[in-house]
């Protein structure tokens, strides 16, 4: 009698496991990159941020693309519009090619994968190519930042930060302010 308990503990064990949650990647299975998902790939080929400079976006360095969204409230001289739009243009130009040489890097790593062709020389080797890559397309926007502080005042650099939100204020400008008479 006193196996009763234990035996039948043991039979619900099955169903315990299977009530577990499943896998956070199920329904990844299917992608054509397994370790991107189809936004991650467009925005890489996009030349987008992605996160990629938020060292320097959260500690004062303005990015070209926002800055360019907010050039009429920066008001920024022609020239400095004008030297924007070029780093601007140069990043994205070099963050798309960058990124498309991801893309196909993790689209080679998940074939070795997928057609049981990895080794632990070609993991490697595919993982420093991976890494090489990243560091290079994050270089490029944290570089654009970087040179996006030298193109403005910093004045026009605590209106960035406060437009974007970082200062903890919000935004005004002289058109919006108002006198009280």
């Amino acid at each position: 009698m006193k196996s009763f308990p234990v035996l039948a503990i043991l039979s619900l064990l099955p169903f315990c496991v299977q009530a577990s949650d499943p896998s956070p990647y199920v329904g990844q299975e299917t992608r054509s990159i397994k370790s991107l998902s189809t936004k991650e790939q467009t925005d890489l080929l996009a030349g987008k941020g992605m996160g990629l400079a938020k060292a320097a976006e959260l500690n004062g360095y303005p990015g070209p693309a926002h800055v360019l969204e907010l050039a009429l409230k920066l008001h920024l001289t022609d020239e400095q519009r004008k030297k924007t739009e070029a780093l601007f243009n140069d990043m994205e130009s070099k963050a798309k090619s960058l990124g498309a040489k991801l893309v196909d890097a993790e689209r080679s790593l998940d074939a070795l994968f997928s057609t049981r062709q990895i080794t632990h020389a070609n993991l490697t080797s595919a993982l420093n190519e991976i890494g090489s890559l990243q560091a290079q397309l994050r270089a490029v926007h944290l570089s654009a930042h970087l040179d996006q502080k030298n193109i403005l005042s910093s004045h026009q650099i605590t209106m960035y930060n406060k437009l974007r939100g970082y200062s903890g204020e919000q935004p005004t400008s002289s058109h919006d302010h108002q006198h009280k008479h």
